[in-house]
Parts: C-alpha cells; structure tokens; sequence
C-alpha cells in the first residue's frame, strides 16, 4: 500500500468503478436468512476437521483477513499491530484455549462486520480504474515540463544515469497524475520494468542532459500509457482525515461513552482485588477507536504517535494496577489528549492500493463485497 501525506486533494481524475461504502455489509447482516448461509459457508470453510466447533489454530485464517481488512500489516512483521491481532482471536475464544461454535462465530462475526460496515460508511473506498487516459492528459497540459524539470534537479547533482532519472520520475507520479502506486510490485514487475527495457532496447545508459531527460520520459510515459490501455489497473483509493471531532462527539455523547468504558472494563484481565493494569488501556483504546473515528493502533504510523503522547501522560507502562474509576477516568484522559492534539494539528492520510483480484487464502471471511477485476483482464 502507498501511504500519502498532506493537503486533502478532492480531485481524481481516474474513472471510478465503484464506491465500497459498507452498505452491503450491513444490508448482508441485517438480512437474517443470508446472513445465516453466509455463515454457514464460512464456517464449514474454517472447519478443518468438521468437529462443528472452531479451534485456535482453524480460526487463524479469519483473523488474518481482519487485520488486512483493517489496514494492518501481515500479522507477525510489526510488534505494534500484533496486539490487535491477538484482541480479535480473544473476541472469539474470551482469551481462553477453548473452541469457539458456531452461534459464537455468528455473533462475534456479525458485531465485526458492523463495525466494518460503520467505518465504511465514515470513509468509503473508492475503486478506480486506470487505463493510461489521465497520463496522457497529464502529459499533454501545460505544465508537465515543469513538473518533469524538476524532478530530474533533484537527481542531476549525483550525475545519475538516464535510467535512475527515469525511475525517480515515475515514483513520483501518483494516482491524480494517472499512474498506479510503482510501489507495488506487480506494477514494477509488469508496468514499470517492461517499459524501460522497451525504451532502453536500442540505447545506452548514460547521464542525461534536462532536454535529454525530458524526452525520453515522455517517451517513457508513452509506453507505460500502451501498457495500462490493455492491461488497466484497479486502484483502491481512501482517504482519512483524522480532526478530533469523531474523539469530541464521543466524549459529549456520555450516555454512549459510559457503555463503552464499562464494556472496556468489562473484558480486561482483572487480579484477585478486581484492579488490571494500565497497559490494558491500549487494547481498551483500540475497542472504542472505531467509535472515535480513529483508526487501530499500529495500523498509521502518524497516528501512533498521537496516542503514544496521550498514553505518556497517564504513565501507561509504570505496571501499576488500578480499579476501575481509574481506568475509566484514564481512558477518558487519553481520549481528551488525542482531541486535542488532533484539533491543533489535523492529520490526512491518503492511500492507493493495487487490487488484484479476489482474496484467495483459506479463508475468503471477509470478501463482502467481492471485487472481482483483476488488472490483467
């Protein structure tokens, strides 16, 4: 996934396909008679050993598509996302080795996809396909040479050669410019590195002038639009813009805070004096994030850091043990300072991400909608 940073842009020019706002979602949980064969399925289909009950290991699958759902990384590659992975495995199994049934699937699936469903609607996935028509167009406007030049003086001090001046110009095209994230490895593999083997069949690789480099990434960009034209690319495009007002309507709402802080409470490890530790708020946090309009910890490196200055004001890992008028009131205090450092600096994250083709793991639990355009059609 390419990650981008800065001034919310509104304006995209490629053609969208389709808008995932979780309405199919809901529409699916709602609808008791397809939800429960929607079940149905999923269950058989994690059910290794057709014992009608789920164990740890067969409930694997599921919770790796729920952390990709939520923009996680691949569970066992960031220390700091791992925990969500664990908090989901625990919403089935309530933390303990035990098999899960089916009417327990049901339930705690059925309270995951509303949630999911809920986030969508806030901020939608817009699927885009691109086919080589905007970068054409961006070629073709006025101030492409401009753009162009000063790529290449940001690479003309190393005396690169052409093809290094190339590929730095093409990281930084975007999706507004009609070029899909070159992050991704399959636009490396079959858009990006056949066109310079195309453009560098007949020619050497030295450093180039700007003239020189000016005309060879057009030439570049030429080929790369031929390529899109019959292999369009499928893009999913979000956008985030995290301000603090979904962290302030919680915090006026008490009615719902309180439900929310006495579930929080409700489902942390407690010793023989009912106290648990502070570091249990961050797993309280990430429970009532969605509710927040925030996003998972460990899933935005940017929004990391937001909590981790709220979770320093309450001294979160001095190990001590509170009740539970503490926990609460420290919840509440780490919520206020996510508030507040969010209305002084506002963060906007936008991400595109290259689509495929349809999940094809073990378990395809979270495949709703399908999409089913593949960029090699």
């Amino acid at each position: 996934m390419e990650g981008l940073l800065g001034r919310n842009n509104n304006k995209r020019n490629s053609k969208e396909v389709a808008v995932v706002d979780g309405r199919e979602i809901k529409e699916l949980v709602e609808n008791k008679e397809a939800f429960n064969s929607f079940v149905e399925h999923k269950f058989r289909e994690l059910d290794l050993d057709c014992d009608g009950q789920l164990s740890v290991g067969e409930l694997q699958p599921a919770v790796a598509d729920i952390g990709a759902a939520l923009g996680l990384p691949a569970q066992g590659s960031s220390p700091k996302s791992d925990h969500i992975y664990t908090e989901v495995l625990n919403e089935f199994t309530h933390g303990k080795p035990e098999k899960v049934s089916k009417t327990e699937f049901r339930e705690v699936l059925s309270d995951i996809l509303l949630g999911m469903a809920a986030g969508l609607k806030r901020d939608p996935i817009v699927i885009l396909r691109i086919d080589g028509e905007d970068l054409q167009e961006f070629v073709d406007r006025p101030g492409f040479e401009s753009e162009a030049v000063a790529i290449f003086s940001q690479v003309e001090s190393e005396n690169a050669p052409l093809s290094k001046c190339l590929m730095e110009g093409v990281k930084q095209l975007t999706v507004e410019h009609g070029m899909p994230p070159s992050s991704d490895p399959w636009v490396v593999s079959n858009i990006v590195e056949p066109a310079m083997q195309e453009l560098f069949s007949n020619q050497p690789d030295n450093t180039p002038t700007q003239e020189t480099f000016l005309a060879e990434f057009k030439k570049l960009l030429a080929i790369i639009r031929k390529q899109l034209q019959e292999h369009p690319v499928i893009v999913a495009h979000t956008e985030n813009n995290f301000d603090g007002s979904g962290v302030k309507r919680l915090l006026a709402n008490k009615f719902e805070l309180d439900k929310l802080l006495d579930s929080a409470w409700k489902e942390v490890p407690k010793d023989k004096h009912n106290k648990t530790s502070k570091e249990y708020l961050r797993l309280s946090l990430d429970k009532i994030a969605a509710s927040a309009d925030l996003p998972p910890y460990g899933a935005i490196d940017e929004m990391d850091e937001v909590m981790n200055e709220a979770f320093k004001l309450v001294s979160i890992d001095d190990g001590k043990a509170i009740d539970e008028t503490e926990y609460k009131k420290l919840l509440k205090e780490i919520l206020a300072s996510i508030m507040l450092q969010l209305q002084g600096n506002a963060i906007f994250v936008s991400s595109n991400s290259v689509v495929h083709e349809p999940l094809t793991s073990a378990s395809t639990l979270l495949n709703v909608p399908p999409i089913s355009v593949s960029p090699t059609e």
